[in-house]
């Protein structure tokens, strides 16, 4: 299999269903940040320890990749598209191991810096990388059918990574570094 087409040479790029597109189509920003957010946490799985943690975020590597494919798929594929869902169950699944985590984190009374270790700091960027992700999702949702489960999805998995950083740092005992007003005086 060779991996480079020429086809994308023109600066477009085919999506799932044959229709060519801009290579800065919306749609490419959206599932390309997708793309960009399943490299991060690949990351994060290779510096994090716990395998629990690990299990659940090869989840999300695959839920990504459907949701990468869902996004990629030109309006002639609704039957594809239903084929490649983001269901209630997934949002649940996170909400679920937050739910988990919340009971052995300590509680949260301040703004937490990204920091304190390298696993904790790559959870911080795929969390932002995630809310960029989300943001290209919602702006192509007004051009463009969008499931609003798969929107859903990626805030509440940005919120599992918030949660996931505090983890990681408390299980390689890092220290959380917390925001201070007083060093603004």
């Amino acid at each position: 299999m060779q991996i480079y087409t020429r086809t994308g040479d023109n600066g477009t790029t085919g999506l799932i269903g044959g229709s060519r597109v801009k290579k800065y189509d919306l749609r490419l920003e959206a599932y390309g940040t997708i793309d960009e957010l399943n490299s991060y946490i690949g990351l994060v799985r290779s510096l994090q320890t716990d395998e629990h943690a690990d299990n659940v975020l090869g989840i999300i590597q695959n839920k990504l990749f459907v949701i990468g494919a869902n996004l990629a798929s030109d309006e002639s594929t609704v039957l594809i598209k239903k084929q490649m869902p983001c269901k209630e169950a997934d949002v649940q699944m996170l909400e679920n191991e937050m739910d988990q985590l919340f009971t052995v984190l300590p509680r949260l009374n301040n703004f937490i810096l990204p920091g304190g270790c390298q696993a904790s700091s790559f959870c911080h960027v795929a969390r932002t990388v995630c809310r960029r992700a989300e943001r290209r999702i919602v702006e192509l949702s007004e051009k463009n059918e969008v499931d609003a489960i798969l929107i859903k999805y990626i805030n509440r998995l940005s919120d599992y990574l918030f949660v996931l950083s505090r983890k990681v740092s408390m299980d390689q005992k890092a220290p959380e570094i917390l925001w201070s007003q007083e060093s603004l005086e």
